[in-house]
């Protein structure tokens, strides 16, 4: 094989390895893409109910943002593609421009092969060639070489046939790739303007919220004094609980705690659908300025009527309704306990064991048509970040 040959065929290996590491590559940002869509479609789900109830609401907002943050993730993920495609195109021209130097180099070997083959067509000067051999041996040897001179010369035919077959494919293959990346900057055009005209919507959602300040702070007052309430009965469970484990430690209690601590990052979310509206922590009011709220939890934002499952077996210990928030169900685990608040309708009952993915109630609708489920996770008194312990939904 030729100097030139063994570089073209060790471009292609690599051109194969790059597209096929790129494959999955661009196989995960095309299923990234495929979710985003997915997303989009539930959050204006979402977003439709609350806007239907009540224009200009929190919800809606919130939604929004959702909506945004997703959009955002659709786009970054057509600009990886469209990278991928870069990359790919520049290995198609190495590639061309190895096959363009393997087949000029062909096309001299086999013009230079003709013209020698030409000079020796003459038949008396095949047979003075061979006649003059010294000895029988070197007559064989001059007419098994006339012989391979000749395969060589069909041989090399061939290979030009064949380069031009590989320098083909590949100038096809760098049309499809730009058409496709023509389409995908076309996408990334129209999904950016999606982007800012809900960027317009947003600005002009929380200016109109804005004018609303005193409702909003009367709103925020009620919510605090309801969610204190849950606060204190998270509380009065938890000292219950701590008090039954004093008295009696329960080998299946820690082994239930141990399980539930193995499975940290891998929980599915008590909603099919949804999206985190308030995280974890101190957060800032999404409009009141200077506002920070304290959330022991997650609020999950979801669809009405969504079904409420428990992430995983346990007990239920407490079921109880609050005025304006719906019922509340506590799930002990061991030394966890996991609090589903918001419910407007429960499937269980306090005593009962429960599987994992159990449905345990209805999400419940506000006047202005929010579904919002609020999830917390305590490791006795502490805390902990729900986020932490689902899996990326």
């Amino acid at each position: 094989m030729c100097a030139g040959r063994r570089i073209t065929v060790l471009l292609i290996l690599c051109f194969f390895t790059f597209s096929a590491s790129a494959q999955k590559s661009k196989s995960q940002l095309q299923k990234e893409k495929q979710e985003s869509l997915e997303k989009i479609k539930e959050v204006e789900k979402i977003i439709g109910e609350t806007s239907t109830k009540k224009k200009n609401s929190l919800g809606e907002l919130s939604a929004l943002n959702q909506r945004i943050r997703v959009q955002e993730n659709l786009i970054t993920s057509i600009k990886g593609e469209i990278s991928l495609l870069d990359a790919e195109i520049i290995e198609n021209n190495d590639i061309i421009n190895a096959l363009e130097d393997d087949l000029d180099k062909l096309k001299k070997e086999y013009i230079a092969m003709l013209f020698a083959a030409q000079k020796a067509s003459n038949s008396t000067t095949r047979l003075t060639f061979l006649f003059s051999a010294k000895s029988f041996d070197q007559l064989i040897m001059r007419l098994r070489y006339m012989e391979q001179y000749g395969q060589t010369r069909k041989l090399q035919a061939d290979q030009i046939v064949k380069v031009q077959g590989e320098l083909s494919g590949q100038v096809s293959e760098i049309r499809n790739r730009r058409e496709e990346k023509n389409k995908l900057l076309n996408e990334v055009v129209n999904e950016n303007n999606n982007l800012t005209n809900l960027k317009k919507k947003q600005s002009n959602l929380v200016r109109s919220l804005e004018r609303e300040e005193k409702k909003l702070k009367r709103d925020l007052a009620a919510t605090k004094k309801l969610v204190a309430r849950l606060d204190k009965l998270i509380e009065e469970l938890i000292r219950e609980e701590m008090e039954r484990a004093a008295r009696a430690k329960s080998g299946e209690s820690e082994l239930l705690s141990n399980s539930f601590e193995e499975n940290r990052n891998k929980f599915t979310w008590p909603v099919s659908s949804g999206f985190v509206s308030q995280k974890f922590g101190r957060q800032n009011h999404p409009v009141l300025k200077g506002i920070v709220q304290q959330n022991n939890g997650v609020n999950i934002q979801t669809k009405e009527n969504e079904k409420v499952k428990s992430i995983f077996e346990g007990e239920v210990r407490r079921v109880a309704f609050i005025q304006g928030l719906g019922s509340t169900v506590i799930i002990k685990h061991g030394d966890y306990l996991t609090v589903y608040a918001g419910l407007k309708e429960v499937f269980v009952r306090a005593g009962q064991k429960v599987v994992t993915n159990q449905e345990i109630g209805k999400i419940f609708s506000n006047p202005e048509g929010v579904s919002e489920l609020r999830f917390q996770i305590f490791k006795n008194t502490t805390a902990l970040d729900p986020q932490a312990w689902l899996k990326n939904m």
